[in-house]
């Protein structure tokens, strides 16, 4: 797909799902920190089972010096009810007490300071960035993104690496920002894994997938 039929999916995007308040996130999150942290633990889990532990995880633990002295074994009852919350414990224990020890107690603002911490990698730190910092260096590729852009053309690839690479050349960096919450919005409401709604589809007409499905080709799902 050529960036001017990309920029035309964007603007509809856009438009059936607008961006109010700034807000481009799903977590309730108030503070770097927070944003971290409830990031590290949405891994493979709902942004609803997140939230529902986000005030009890907080009123204990409200700062990275608090959470670091924590041992994981005192915070797994918290987030209980989060897939692997055993590591997931241990994963934010440990990255609290990093930031302590090498950043102040500060959440750093690199894409390679924030990849040291245990549970973050590169989709995480994107998210992170952006959302806590307005800092866009990259474009969070999560299960959304990934089938959406495949599906819509954006990308011919499932590499979460290779497809931020693709959307990061398609799109101007200006809405990078935008372009994660968009597609996951998108995915949620209407190109779900099952049963997409094709016509409810704002970007159908430009679509491979719904282009394939027309022409009788099953369409690569992979």
């Amino acid at each position: 797909m050529n960036r001017e039929t990309a920029c035309e999916a964007y603007r509809r995007l856009l438009v059936q799902y607008p961006i109010v308040d700034d807000r481009r996130h799903f977590l309730n999150f108030h503070n770097p920190f927070e944003t971290l942290i409830l990031t590290i633990l949405s891994a493979q889990t709902t942004d609803r089972a997140v939230n529902a532990v986000r005030d009890t995880l907080f009123s204990r633990y409200p700062t990275p010096e608090e959470l670091a002295r924590a041992e994981p074994g005192e915070v797994e009852p918290i987030i209980k009810s989060i897939g692997f919350h055993r590591t997931k414990a241990r994963h934010i224990v440990e990255t609290a007490r990093k930031l302590v020890s090498d950043f102040g107690g500060e959440v750093p603002q690199t894409m390679e300071e924030l990849q040291t911490l245990p549970g973050v990698g590169r989709k995480t730190a994107n998210i992170v960035l952006s959302q806590a910092f307005g800092i866009n260096v990259g474009i969070a590729v999560d299960t959304h993104v990934r089938r959406v852009s495949k599906r819509i053309g954006f990308t011919d690839s499932t590499n979460p690496a290779v497809i931020e690479r693709d959307l990061m050349a398609l799109f101007p960096h200006e809405v990078w920002r935008d372009i994660n919450y968009l597609l996951i919005r998108h995915g949620r409401a209407v190109c779900t894994a099952q049963n997409p709604k094709h016509d409810r589809c704002v970007v159908a007409d430009l679509c491979r997938y719904c282009r394939e499905l027309r022409a009788g080709k099953p369409p690569d799902e992979e």
